[in-house]
């Protein structure tokens, strides 16, 4: 089943508007966990989110979604939508903030946000804040973002329960017919190399996971620890339409053949402190 685009909205064969930007073919593959192409469709016109916004059906208004799609939102407007915004006009310093940010020339009220969402801090070398959130992330200022905020001297942190968010706007677009897979994505750094990479931080309906163990190559060697991470892959994919100027925080990928799961949720990627050998 799928959602009727606007009135009078052409659309092209694989359900893309016409005049948007389309990435690569829609064709699936008979091989598990193989996409032979896809098609990825920037969801244009979304207006400024504002607190209590159905972001369900705001993005199903402006795209003709089918069964087997997988929308990636930006957390930003997840945020936005959940009143995640902070206005730093209204925030106390704690003298630690005040100090760390007069050396590193930060604003002590974003380095107090950033410690309220933070369980612990990682890493603190220079102006460099690397921390660890309640959902187990570990990043740059525990996501907590000015870019795109909505106005000057707010800031936006994460949603509370990515996993949760993403369930909720599964459930809103099944409610007018659509069986599609959610990802919530957000903009990280990465260890050991330069430039940032959209991930995934919340999912539902899909497993996060396609796992290798067990499988044989052609040449007859057994996998025994190779498991990709599709949700991290789609959320990256889904940004090269979407960037952090255009104004376009939702994209759809068509033709990836997900594997269902009803009670999919990040937990699965985040490594547990005991297996990782640099923390």
């Amino acid at each position: 089943m799928s959602v009727n685009s606007n009135p009078g909205t052409a659309v092209h064969i694989d359900g893309s508007k016409i005049g948007e930007t389309v990435v690569g073919i829609d064709a699936h593959s008979t091989v598990p966990g193989v996409a032979r192409g896809l098609s990825i469709v920037p969801v244009e016109g979304l207006p400024e989110i504002q607190p209590g916004d159905d972001l369900a059906g705001l993005i199903a208004e402006r795209i003709e979604l089918v069964d087997g799609d997988v929308v990636v939102v930006t957390s930003k407007i997840v945020s936005k939508a959940e009143g995640r915004s902070v206005e730093l006009d209204a925030v106390t310093p704690s003298s630690f903030a005040v100090e760390w940010g007069a050396r590193w020339e930060k604003d002590p009220r974003l380095v107090e946000v950033v410690l309220g969402e933070s369980v612990r801090i990682v890493r603190q070398i220079g102006p460099v804040l690397i921390t660890e959130t309640r959902h187990g992330f570990v990043c740059a200022n525990a996501g907590v973002d000015q870019s795109s905020s909505g106005s000057s001297g707010r800031v936006l942190r994460l949603p509370v329960d990515p996993d949760g968010s993403a369930r909720r706007m599964r459930v809103g677009l099944a409610a007018i017919g659509v069986d599609a897979a959610v990802i919530l994505s957000d903009t990280f750094g990465r260890p050991w190399r330069e430039g940032q990479t959209d991930i995934a931080i919340g999912i539902a309906g899909m497993h996060p996971l396609y796992s290798y163990i067990g499988q044989h190559d052609p040449h007859g060697h057994e996998f025994r620890v190779q498991e990709i991470c599709v949700a991290d892959e789609l959320a990256a994919a889904a940004e090269l339409v979407k960037g952090n100027t255009s104004r376009i925080p939702v994209a759809v990928i068509r033709g990836y053949a997900w594997e269902r799961n009803e009670q999919a949720t990040l937990a699965p990627v985040i490594r547990a402190a005991s297996r990782d050998l640099f923390r």
